[in-house]
């Protein structure tokens, strides 16, 4: 199978074999390591430098590659893509794998081979078929592992330092992402460290730990309280000081934002119904797609009622009578904020049935009404009304959570 562009055509990345002449691949990045030095054993006293990118072109199919080389080329290269871009590859060296070794420090990959990049034969360059772009970023949204293998964060607080060292996937939404930290290491090397904290319908507060500049830069585009992540092989380990489990990116982890395509499950109002009343008020969280429409919308009645405030850093519901957050009691009050945020009760309605009082809250009422806060305030209404009768009744394709 080969992909066809106007320049060039790309060989498949499951098709590759170390006997094809001057192979041309394209796929998303969708993991990317830090540019590191390492004594170079044929010139004393020099260093060559290194890294490693992993790249995807379709649901089941992504590769390792490799670069070594001069500082330059190599800082170069590595400065030229982040995560989430579209790259050609020119004329790599296509090797198999040696899959015990490689895969102790590298991402698991289905390729039994890697490529390798060489400064006087190899190009990478950001693709421009904006039709393959389209198809390739979706892929970012898919997780390179089961969407069903990973640990709660619950689970990996109750077994405690049994899991301590082990490589584990985690699915959970960033509840906080904290400022990057910078510092000089022992030998002189410029380091760097960021901690987000996770939460779950398990555990409210959970800490991972970024190392690495590539991984760090990712967790800045994270919204707190919007953003959910999978990350796959994160190292699990106890940290004596704080007491506590956490979690730290390494060169395996591959972390996938946002995995819309895991909630694939549809479902009535009514089915909806049956399984509450069946879990005796022990339901799991359940996530899964509506089709049906808001029936109820009451957003042109009172503004108090459909906007609520934020914590800044978390993100939650803060105490009205207060307004303080209850969930960031571990940061000092005068660096706490909060921010006007919309919180609606919706009924959502399917030809089984309704459900009532559902939340439509916080970036998603935004993106639902087409509108800020700050400009929804500004309506009139009369244009309130009218916003709220462009969305009254209307099917729609709902992503819900339902939990007790």
């Amino acid at each position: 199978m080969a992909y066809s562009s106007s320049a060039r055509d790309f060989v498949a990345l499951s098709d590759l074999h170390p006997n094809l002449a001057r192979p041309n691949v394209i796929g998303v990045v969708i993991g990317k390591t830090d540019v590191r030095g390492f004594p170079d054993r044929k010139n004393i006293g020099s260093e060559r430098y290194t890294f490693s990118f992993t790249i995807r072109d379709s649901p089941t199919y992504f590769i390792n590659v490799t670069s070594w080389g001069r500082e330059e080329y190599i800082r170069s290269l590595s400065e030229s893509f982040r995560v989430g871009d579209c790259v050609t590859i020119e004329n790599p060296l296509v090797q198999s794998k040696e899959a015990e070794r490689e895969e102790k420090f590298n991402p698991v990959t289905p390729s039994c081979y890697k490529l390798l990049l060489s400064e006087n034969h190899s190009v990478v360059k950001m693709s421009s078929c904006y039709e393959m772009d389209t198809k390739l970023l979706s892929l970012l949204h898919l997780p390179v592992k089961e969407p069903q293998d990973y640990y709660s964060l619950g689970d990996i607080v109750a077994n405690g330092q049994s899991l301590d060292g082990r490589i584990l996937n985690v699915l959970a939404a960033v509840m906080s992402v904290g400022e990057p930290k910078y510092f000089m290491t022992s030998d002189k090397r410029k380091g760097q460290r960021c901690e987000v904290k996770l939460y779950d319908e398990t555990e409210m507060s959970f800490p991972i730990v970024c190392w690495d500049n590539e991984s760090i830069q990712l967790a800045q585009s994270w919204i707190p309280r919007e953003t959910v992540i999978f990350a796959s092989d994160v190292r699990i380990n106890f940290d004596k000081f704080r007491n506590c489990m956490t979690a730290t990116v390494i060169s395996k982890t591959i972390i996938t934002t946002n995995p819309v395509e895991t909630i694939v499950d549809v479902y009535t109002v009514e089915q909806l119904k049956e399984k509450a009343l069946q879990s005796d008020g022990k339901l799991e969280p359940v996530y899964g797609i509506i089709y049906g429409y808001i029936s109820t919308l009451d957003i042109d009645d009172n503004a108090s009622k459909v906007i609520r405030n934020r914590c800044s850093i978390c993100r939650f519901l803060v105490n009205e009578m207060s307004n303080t957050c209850t969930f960031c009691s571990d940061i000092s009050s005068d660096s706490k904020s909060t921010f006007a945020s919309f919180d609606i009760l919706v009924d959502l309605t399917d030809h089984t049935g309704t459900l009532y009082s559902c939340y439509l809250s916080d970036c998603v009422a935004e993106e639902t009404l087409g509108c800020t806060v700050h400009e929804f305030l500004t309506l009139t209404e009369d244009k309130k009304t009218a916003l709220k009768w462009q969305l009254l009744l209307e099917r729609s394709k709902i992503y819900f959570k339902v939990s007790i």
